[in-house]
């Protein structure tokens, strides 16, 4: 299931190769920039090896392995194997992408016989033809490969990628139009290693669906279960916890990483799990960012209570440590369970529900301009140099998360104090608890509203 609400599947191309290839060069032009992103949330630092981008209509996924690299000069390659099986497991089509100038290597040669019995659709591209009238003949070398004929580009230069891409649109799985059921509620479970996670999953559905052990890094995959109850439809994502980045060395667990932000994109809630004998880590609070980011439900598991030492009052102070460190999810409800034994894990489902619900509300634009009025009457808009803030016309423009429109008629007299007091004061009125809320401030000349 890749489906997220009534969205349209979007497919997932993978881009596989050799180190020095040039995939992340290719992967850059084809999504229209560098990915590499430092958010302004406090403990947020994105560097993503995926990005979603179109051709000819069609929306897709591109995850692009080039920042996974070994850790010596060599390659090798039990780590290529283990690149290549995670890229044929996730994606619908795949890029395999080989340097022309090399010509063909052994490496090329072993990914593409694992390429060759994964009956996945691929694309054969050969990089670095910068010189497409002298180069172009060292292509059929490639056709010894076996698995189609190869496209010669350059992406340095931008040369052939239209033709790759249109490839990529042939070989996407069918988009027969239909709708997914909207009911559908997909739920991420993250957080670190070994906070949990599995051992939650397999309370809740009543089996043991995945393995579950001390091992930090044990759950590798992203696993995704459907499982129906009284409450509803889910699929749960389970996935492999993100280590520190100091501690991230193999590529297995950069992949782990990878995974983990691929889960956050497709779910519609997130249960961020934190072990309370730990407390609240720096990598907790990067996690957490990620899903607040994506703009996604949030719901804050806190594991083992059943373990901690405990006083009157101790629930409530814990929350309270909760929300100071991680200041910026203020919205997001705080459950306190034990997953070993199964402790108020039965109202995790209602929570889920909610959550949902909230990220998905819409609200008519009379009710909302109806609520910012009340804001506004109540504590006057800024001002700065004899000129005041004003507040013309809001409306809502998507969902998950609620998105609104604000327009003003200076945008650099709308403080961010400002727009965070009228943030609190819509989801006070409309309850939006659990979830994000972004406000779009744009400048409009009062005239066109009157």
């Amino acid at each position: 299931m890749e489906k997220r609400g009534e969205k349209m599947s979007k497919p997932i191309v993978a881009i596989i190769g050799k180190p020095n290839v040039g995939k992340s060069t290719f992967f850059n032009y084809i999504v229209g920039k560098r990915i590499s992103i430092v958010e302004d949330t406090p403990g947020v630092t994105r560097d993503r090896v995926y990005a979603e981008t179109n051709w000819r209509g069609r929306e897709f996924t591109v995850i692009d392995t080039g920042g996974i690299e070994t850790n010596t000069n060599d390659i090798i390659l039990s780590q290529m194997r283990e690149q290549a099986n995670i890229a044929i497991e996730i994606a619908d089509v795949i890029i395999f992408l080989t340097d022309i100038k090399q010509g063909v290597t052994a490496a090329d040669k072993e990914i593409a016989l694992m390429l060759k019995k994964s009956k996945k659709p691929i694309v054969l591209v050969c990089n670095k033809a910068d010189n497409f009238g002298k180069e172009i003949d060292d292509i059929y070398e490639f056709y010894n490969l076996g698995i189609g004929e190869p496209l010669a580009i350059s992406a340095a230069n931008a040369k052939g990628i239209g033709d790759v891409l249109d490839s990529i649109y042939e070989k996407f799985p069918q988009d027969d139009g239909k709708k997914e059921e909207g009911d559908i509620i997909k739920v991420a479970v993250i957080g670190k290693p070994n906070v949990g996670k599995s051992s939650l999953i397999n309370k809740m559905l009543g089996e043991r669906r995945n393995i579950v052990s001390d091992i930090a890094g044990t759950t590798r995959d992203a696993i995704d279960s459907y499982y129906e109850n009284q409450y509803g439809k889910y699929v749960f994502i389970d996935t492999a916890g993100i280590r520190r980045h100091n501690k991230v060395k193999e590529r297995i667990e950069k992949f782990s990483v990878m995974r983990t932000m691929l889960a956050i994109e497709r779910a519609d809630v997130c249960l961020i799990m934190i072990d309370c004998l730990e407390g609240i880590t720096e990598q907790d609070a990067k996690i957490a960012g990620e899903a607040h980011e994506a703009g996604k439900g949030i719901i804050i598991v806190i594991n083992k209570w059943d373990e901690y030492e405990k006083e009157t009052g101790t629930l409530e102070k814990y929350r309270k440590e909760v929300y100071n460190k991680l200041s910026y999810l203020s919205y997001a409800p705080i459950i306190f369970i034990s997953a070993k034994t199964g402790q108020r894990i039965d109202k995790i489902f209602n929570m889920i529900n909610d959550v949902a619900s909230q990220n998905a509300l819409r609200v008519t634009t009379s009710m909302l301009n109806q609520v910012i009025n009340e804001a506004i009457s109540i504590v006057q808009p800024p001002t700065d140099k004899g000129k005041r803030l004003k507040i013309l016309y809001a409306t809502q423009v998507s969902t998950k998360p609620p998105t609104f429109v604000i327009f003003v008629n200076s945008i650099e007299l709308f403080h961010f104090s400002y727009q965070r007091y009228l943030i609190n004061h819509i989801r006070k009125e409309f309850g939006l608890q659990g979830t994000p809320i972004r406000l779009i401030p744009r400048e409009k000349l009062e005239k066109d509203f009157n």
